[in-house]
């Protein structure tokens, strides 16, 4: 940021002036520069000096959040059938600690349900030891969810516009009949898009 500061207001500036107001060498400084040239920060002019291009550390660092795949990020889902029953949903989803749980029938991607799902199912009149997931569960196409090619940033405003905990990643297939199915090949979520802004804070 001192050195930032130090462009703005002496544009163009060399790094040999540079280092001499930090009261630094200029080797020191080298790294720092080639940091700031490369991110478009700063821009360099041979036998000029150094200029501000006016881009701020924010909107480099939004540029950098927007071209993280939520392939390099994603977690295993949990998943389960159709027709495991509601208890076994339940007693899986603190085994594994999650807040979502996908269900597929055939291997596809049909339904998710949540700790709300469950949780309002509990407090009715029903047998949970025979009642399917099937019967609770928010079916498509009333699912969001991402694909491959998306940004955590696309999953995150998703996550947020539709106010859920997480999504799960699919891949779109087309069945033996000619429709198009999704099969879930992982998940994105709260946790996951946190662990990484801690991972890029702490880097």
């Amino acid at each position: 940021m001192e050195i930032l500061d130090i462009v703005k207001e002496n544009q163009p500036i060399t790094s040999e002036h540079i280092a001499d107001r930090i009261n630094l060498t200029r080797a020191t400084l080298r790294p720092d520069l080639t940091i700031l040239t490369m991110m478009g920060i700063l821009e360099a002019r041979p036998k000029v000096g150094y200029y501000y291009s006016g881009k701020s550390l924010i909107s480099v660092m939004g540029s950098f959040i927007k071209n993280i795949s939520v392939m390099d990020v994603k977690s295993i889902p949990v998943v389960v059938s159709e027709d495991t029953t509601v208890y076994d949903a339940i007693v899986t989803m603190f085994l594994e600690d999650t807040g979502n749980i996908y269900v597929q029938n055939k291997g596809y991607l049909s339904g998710v349900v949540s700790r709300k799902d469950f949780i309002k199912i509990t407090l009715g009149n029903h047998d949970i030891k025979t009642l399917p997931v099937a019967m609770i569960m928010t079916r498509m196409p009333n699912i969001v969810y991402c694909e491959p090619g998306e940004s955590i940033f696309d999953a995150a405003v998703k996550i947020i516009d539709h106010q859920v905990d997480s999504l799960p990643v699919v891949e779109k297939v087309n069945d033996n009949d000619g429709s198009e199915k999704l099969k879930v090949i992982g998940k994105i979520s709260k946790t996951t898009i946190t662990k990484m802004m801690v991972k890029i804070g702490n880097d």
